[in-house]
């Protein structure tokens, strides 16, 4: 009995030490690394919480999972949200001014972007790795510091996965609908597991490094995120896309 307890006590610490820096809640990962960068002037405003229709459910197995069916994105078109995954990575004019994309896409929660791991010629696709940094709610205590692994991307949806010691922890799958003006997006979210991690207590580390606040923020987040690809994208691709990677 104290052998499997003890067990139990080093899963638990492994998975702490993986967890803390994967979500940025270490003190150094918020203030030594990283920091809120200068508001972008962007000149639209962001669509509101309630354009959304959002949904969480917390099983049995203690997973929890967060749906948000966003506004209609008007004047995007799938084939443009494939081709912005593609080429989130480089430099956009705005306002006379350069800027990473990834800047623009949030322009006050957004931190960092890099592609970390490429396909073998060079693009971004399935099967890439993508840094991302953010602040949500531009509020430190909720920084997002994660590899984000692309499982899929086609004119259907896009899917990426984060994973510690091995094991995903979290997806974001966003499913795309074309209709006639625009194109319209539910985001899930995914926190924990049914699998052998998930039985040995994983799950229930879910909602202390993920609590309700921060599933708060993440929500308004990706209201706003998703929201502002109605109001530069169809502009970028237009510029951009037969230069670039086909969608």
């Amino acid at each position: 009995m104290r052998n499997a307890l003890t067990r139990r006590r080093l899963l638990s610490r492994a998975v702490s030490a993986a967890f803390l820096p994967t979500f940025g809640i270490l003190p150094a990962a918020c203030s030594s690394r990283w920091a809120l960068l200068p508001p972008r002037p962007v000149d639209w405003t962001m669509k509101p919480l309630s354009s959304a229709k959002v949904d969480e459910r917390v099983f049995a197995d203690g997973h929890i999972e967060l749906t948000i069916e966003h506004a209609l994105l008007r004047g995007v078109t799938p084939a443009m949200l494939v081709w912005w995954w593609r080429n989130i990575e480089g430099e956009m004019e705005f306002k006379g001014e350069e800027y990473p994309r990834y800047l623009i896409w949030h322009p006050i929660d957004h931190i960092h972007f890099a592609v970390a791991e490429r396909l073998a010629d060079g693009s971004v696709g399935v099967g890439s790795t993508l840094h991302v940094v953010e602040a949500l709610g531009a509020d430190m205590r909720h920084l997002v510091d994660v590899l984000l692994h692309l499982r899929e991307l086609d004119e259907t949806g896009a899917a990426a996965e984060v994973h510690v010691l091995g094991r995903r922890v979290m997806r974001l799958h966003g499913a795309f609908l074309a209709e006639p003006e625009g194109t319209r997006v539910t985001t899930t979210m995914t926190l924990g597991g049914t699998g052998w991690g998930g039985r040995l207590g994983l799950n229930k580390l879910i909602d202390w490094f993920f609590p309700a606040d921060r599933r708060k923020a993440w929500i308004k987040h990706s209201v706003e995120e998703i929201g502002n690809l109605e109001f530069f994208l169809p502009q970028l691709y237009g510029r951009h896309a037969s230069a670039t990677v086909p969608a």
